[in-house]
């Protein structure tokens, strides 16, 4: 577990909304592009989504699982229209000036962990 706080200084991240929030906990941690995996496969609402998609399908996303943060990998910023819709609903948003993998491993190392996959075999 870390806070959104730890969060942005591990991954030197700027915040773009929700500076109010940053003393939530985050426990879990997503990475993908593709927002029909993380519907499948988060199930914990104090997530935070990493992605390089920058559209408002990630708004709409961190909004049917109650996510709490959304990390725009690579520096990423989206427009207006996606930061306002997330300011809305009260998430904070972050931009990372790190790779996906890169933010996942420094979030892992700081306790942060993944989603468990139901797949016969694996253990989280």
């Amino acid at each position: 577990m870390m806070t959104i706080e730890q969060i942005i200084t591990a991954l030197d991240a700027r915040v773009l909304r929700g500076h109010d929030k940053l003393d939530q906990n985050i426990y879990c941690a997503c990475c993908s592009d593709l927002m029909s995996d993380v519907l499948a496969f988060v199930n914990n609402e104090k997530t935070a989504l990493l992605t390089g998609l920058t559209n408002i399908q990630v708004v709409r996303t961190a909004e049917m699982l109650d996510l709490k943060c959304l990390i725009f990998a690579r520096g990423k910023v989206p427009d207006e229209q996606v930061l306002d819709a997330a300011d809305e609903l009260g998430l904070v948003v972050l931009t990372a000036p790190r790779t996906m993998f890169t933010c996942a491993g420094i979030l892992f190392e700081g306790g942060v962990r993944g989603a468990s996959l139901p797949w016969p075999g694996l253990e989280s």
